[in-house]
């Protein structure tokens, strides 16, 4: 069953997986998915693609090494679907300077992960 009446099943289950593979292949955790644009906020167009948009953490450890982890995800699927994001220290900062971006995505009506508003 799909987390919003918005998302097909298909859909949502292919986004489960795109989510679990970022999280295998960056050796991250997947603290807040959302979806940002047209289609989070109810006006998608007939050709409105699938713009999945997280935060994410990397192990405790990576955090303690000397060597910057990356701060950003950009897992470009194809023309309909793609997954980006910040590393929550990233947001943070973003937030702090009131991004707007930050924002949009803390309060998108439709989440993948991160349970509710």
């Amino acid at each position: 069953m799909t987390g919003h009446p918005a998302i097909s099943e298909a859909m949502w289950s292919r986004i489960q997986a795109e989510l679990d593979k970022v999280e295998r292949d960056n050796n991250v955790r997947v603290i807040l998915a959302v979806e940002s644009g047209s289609r989070a906020w109810g006006f998608p167009s007939l050709d409105s693609d699938y713009d999945v948009r997280i935060l994410y953490a990397h192990p405790r450890s990576t955090y303690l090494s000397v060597f910057p982890a990356p701060e950003v995800i950009n897992h470009a699927l194809d023309a309909v679907f793609d997954v980006n994001g910040w590393d929550l220290r990233k947001a943070m900062r973003l937030m702090a300077g009131s991004n707007p971006t930050v924002m949009e995505w803390l309060t998108s009506p439709i989440r993948y992960r991160g349970g509710r508003r």
